[in-house]
Order: C-alpha cells, then sequence, then structure tokens
C-alpha cells in the first residue's frame, strides 16, 4: 500500500509492507520498479505514522526516525544502508569514511556511491548526508536542489 503527501522536497510517495516501510519515492518517480503495488491507503496506520514523522523532520522537531523498514537489497547495498543510518542529523560523511567503516579498500568508495543511490527509502535512510571526500555536494538520486534543501534544513541554513 501507499499514499502521497507534499514536503519541501516536492510530493513524496511513502509505501509499505508487510509492516515496514519499503520506499519512499521522490515524485515523479522515474522508474518502473519505484511503481508501487497495491493500493493506496492515506489511513493506513503505518503510513499515517510515516507522514507524521516526517512531517516533524521538515518542522526542525525530529532528528531520528522511529519507523520499522524493510529496504530491498543485495547483502552490500544493506550494510551500506545500515551504515548511512549511522550518520547523525546535521552531519556529513564521505563516501571513502563509509567505505573505511565496512574495511574496504580501492574503489571501495565508489561501491559505496552505487549502493547509496539505490537506498530505496532517502531521508528516513540519510543518503543525503554522504557527501564527496571534498566536501562538496555530489549526485543524489533525487537531485541535488533536494540534497542541498535536506542538509539546509539539518544545518539551519542553506548549505
Amino acid at each position: 500500500m501507499w499514499t502521497i503527501i507534499d514536503s519541501p522536497v516536492g510530493e513524496l510517495r511513502l509505501v509499505a509492507h508487510d509492516g515496514a516501510i519499503t520506499a519512499i519515492d521522490f515524485m515523479p518517480a522515474l522508474y518502473a520498479e519505484n511503481r508501487p503495488r497495491g493500493e493506496r491507503s492515506d489511513s493506513d496506520p503505518l503510513l499515517v505514522e510515516c507522514a507524521r514523522q516526517l512531517a516533524e523532520y521538515f518542522a526542525g522537531d525530529r532528528t531520528h526516525f522511529d519507523l520499522p523498514l524493510a529496504p530491498a537489497g543485495t547483502p552490500f547495498q544493506v550494510r551500506v544502508w545500515d551504515q548511512l543510518r549511522q550518520i547523525e542529523y546535521g552531519t556529513t560523511c564521505s563516501y571513502g569514511q563509509i567505505a573505511g567503516r565496512l574495511e574496504m579498500t580501492g574503489h571501495g568508495a565508489r561501491a559505496v556511491g552505487l549502493a547509496n543511490g539505490k537506498n530505496p527509502i532517502p531521508i528516513v535512510i540519510p543518503c543525503h548526508r554522504v557527501v564527496g571526500a571534498d566536501g562538496s555536494l555530489t549526485g543524489y538520486a533525487g537531485g541535488l536542489d533536494r540534497k542541498t534543501t535536506l542538509l539546509g534544513l539539518e544545518s539551519g541554513a542553506l548549505f
């Protein structure tokens, strides 16, 4: 099931399955795999709670999400997404730093970047907090304008 909410970064489609959030899509979703399965349900308790927590986040009143999550991905992607959840609100981390935490060498930062780009639950799994080694904003599946907005919300000023 799914619903759509408004946010400072545009419409978001929240998707749940088997009691967990499985996706948050920036609208319009660009890829066929992002099409939700099931019926729209604007009153589903989990989707309502997810929308409430996102509204609190966008208002600056929430720094941590407390939702059941079930992102679908490879074991490596899931490991990267677990690392993303360790990045504190209002801070950033580089792809290389995450690769180091996963004890990767060589092209580890590139592999982390690819996994980061496949994160199906942006904002809640904060892939927007990952930046280049020099602190620059790098690619973001939702677009750099959205990444800038999200980082600005967290820092209290425009990034």
